[in-house]
């Protein structure tokens, strides 16, 4: 599978959970918002100033998480899909055990490429998909977890290259490749 395949499709994984989170934010405002107009319906005195605060605050809460989902949709929509690093001109595809194996793509200088926003990493403790923080995702049977470039993670890994070692809690990490 070519880099910008698996790019293309780690990418729509990331934008289907960010849409779930978008969608679940909204139902969530839409019930609390019912949840205050019911209250006020059906009761009166200190219950019913109670329950339209604990509504407000469900909305205040909900309307927050929308608001991070929309900032991450925003961060998704600046990974471009081909534009990140190229793939080898000979055939300009490589499997799932290429990209684990010793070939490297041909990047046109000896250093390879930086890992980045956008970047696919595979390292000696899993793979990675730098862009936003939507958890472990499946691309042919092949284990993914889109991380954000601000997670601890993410912050250790953005600037390195193929054969960098990064520490984290203790533990070595190798970079083995980065598409």
């Amino acid at each position: 599978m070519s880099y910008s395949l698996l790019r293309q499709r780690l990418l729509f994984q990331c934008h289907a959970v960010v849409s779930q989170r978008i969608a679940s934010a909204q139902e969530a405002i839409k019930m609390a918002q019912e949840s205050a107009n019911e209250e006020g319906k059906s009761s009166a005195g200190d219950k019913y100033e109670t329950g339209r605060a604990m509504a407000q605050l469900e909305i205040e809460k909900a309307s927050s998480q929308l608001t991070e989902a929309n900032k991450l949709k925003q961060a998704l929509a600046q990974i471009a899909v081909d534009a990140l690093n190229s793939v080898s001109p000979r055939t300009g595809n490589f499997s799932p055990a290429e990209i684990r194996g010793n070939r490297k793509p041909e990047t046109g200088n000896n250093l390879g490429p930086v890992i980045k926003t956008g970047s696919i990493v595979v390292t000696s403790q899993g793979n990675y998909f730098i862009s936003v923080a939507a958890g472990r995702l499946t691309v042919d049977d092949e284990t993914w977890f889109a991380i954000s470039p601000g997670s601890p993670l993410g912050a250790k890994l953005i600037g390195n290259r193929e054969g960098d070692v990064v520490v984290m809690n203790g533990k070595e990490i190798v970079v083995e490749k980065v598409c």
